[in-house]
């Protein structure tokens, strides 16, 4: 059973299964415009996910904190690196628009995680901003990129999809914020430490609501009857979240729901 668990961290540790949600998203986003499927694209956004999280995951503990790098760190580090490679390989795949949007992503990921502004923080410790960073980059990465690939053009239907992408990417950090209200600095001023736990989960239970509309929007059953699920879902996540809840409820279950998403898409 140790064994298992250690295999269990380490995939979550080293970014892999956030990784795979982030390659769900993008076979939605294949589904819903119908794409075919592109190779390059997806797995661009896979290893450009594991490069990209443990940056800013492990960046402060071995370049500012000095913590000694222990095997796990080590062997991290190997697969970061081997993403990166990988990322190199599949980013000269991609059509040159696609690649400068990339880089503009990189650079917003790089300025969450480093002080680039004289004695400023890094964007990751503002203020309230957070929030809206991650799930901004998580729409691009996941949803803009792939229909730039693809060269589709920016249609209402696209803007309507970039809501309902955020909105799904903002409900789930909320839950996040719920568990780490304890541990996050209070200058942070995420969600919960501004308006508290309840009026958090009353914001989270709100927003699910344009989700399902866009839902609705789609006049496909098949989608309408999926998003239902994931509206269910997220709410269940958002109702059973506390500060006294375990690592594996977000690091794990609520990372795994674009991925349910995809296999829901795929499979029912």
């Amino acid at each position: 059973m140790k064994f298992l668990k250690r295999i269990l961290d380490f995939y979550l540790n080293s970014s892999i299964h956030v990784a795979l949600s982030c390659y769900a998203l993008v076979r939605v986003t294949f589904h819903m415009f119908h794409i075919q499927y592109d190779e390059a694209m997806a797995l661009f956004v896979f290893f450009g996910t594991i490069v990209g999280y443990n940056f800013v995951k492990y960046d402060a503990l071995v370049r500012v904190k000095k913590k000694p790098i222990g095997i796990q760190l080590k062997i991290i580090a190997v697969l970061s690196f081997i993403s990166l490679v990988l990322v190199g390989y599949y980013f000269f795949h991609l059509k040159r628009i696609t690649q400068i949007v990339s880089v503009g992503i990189f650079l917003i990921t790089a300025l969450y995680t480093l002080p680039f502004f004289p004695n400023r923080k890094n964007a990751r410790n503002w203020a309230g901003v957070k929030i809206y960073i991650v799930a901004l980059c998580w729409v691009g990465a996941t949803l803009v990129l792939p229909l730039i690939n693809a060269e589709i053009p920016f249609t209402a239907n696209f803007f309507i999809k970039c809501i309902q992408r955020f909105v799904l990417v903002f409900v789930l950090i909320l839950v996040f914020e719920i568990l780490d209200l304890a541990n996050d600095d209070p200058h942070l001023q995420t969600v919960p430490q501004t308006i508290g736990v309840k009026k958090t989960k009353i914001l989270g239970f709100s927003l699910l609501v344009p989700f399902w509309v866009v839902g609705i929007l789609s006049f496909d059953l098949h989608d309408l009857i999926i998003n239902l699920i994931m509206v269910v879902m997220l709410m269940l996540f958002i109702l059973f979240a506390n500060p006294n809840r375990s690592k594996y409820y977000t690091s794990f279950w609520v990372e795994s729901v674009p991925i349910f998403w995809w296999l829901m898409i795929e499979f029912l």
